[in-house]
């Protein structure tokens, strides 16, 4: 890359972890192309990206961020996972390193807090923001459902009451 390539990869790469939720950070060491792949699909499909770069350009990019307390953890070959959504990056890489032991977990940000390895495990066990507002949205309409059954409860004991003074009309 040339240095205007590589000012213009700091700009757009700072722009890109400026706005996103989380970041992960992970050695790849040993990784084939394949597996590397299908580690972008997983990702892709919950929602995040993947971004392999030169350390030292992904420090120049997190100056100015949110994320700068996490350089100290670009040593080595690694890869930056993000996503807007707190929690399908670290989801997607923890479930790839349970089958890939050549995907080392070295840990994240969080907007300005920092993870370490079991943080970003523990995020990746909650249940995702979509998971949550389900269930939110269940708890809100199950007492609106009961109240509707109560109120309507009386209205069909009166109409099974006049059936059955119906029936008993028309029987005699």
């Amino acid at each position: 890359m040339e240095r205007a390539e590589k000012r213009e990869f700091v700009a757009s790469l700072n722009g890109v972890l400026s706005n996103t939720g989380v970041v992960v950070v992970a050695h790849y060491a040993g990784l084939s192309v394949a597996q590397m792949n299908a580690l972008r699909a997983d990702v892709r499909e919950a929602g995040g990206s993947v971004r392999v770069a030169k350390n030292r350009l992904v420090k120049l990019a997190l100056q100015g961020t949110d994320l700068e307390h996490m350089s100290d953890l670009l040593e080595g070959p690694t890869v930056l996972v993000y996503s807007d959504d707190p929690i399908a990056a670290p989801k997607a890489v923890a479930n790839f390193a349970k089958t890939n032991d050549s995907l080392v977990i070295l840990g994240g940000a969080l907007g300005s807090t920092n993870l370490d390895a079991d943080g970003v495990k523990s995020l990746a066990t909650m249940p995702s923001l979509d998971e949550l507002r389900a269930k939110l949205v269940g708890m809100i309409s199950t007492p609106a459902t009961r109240i509707a059954q109560v109120v309507n409860a009386p209205a069909g004991q009166l109409a099974r009451v006049f059936n059955a003074y119906a029936e008993k009309d028309k029987a005699a």
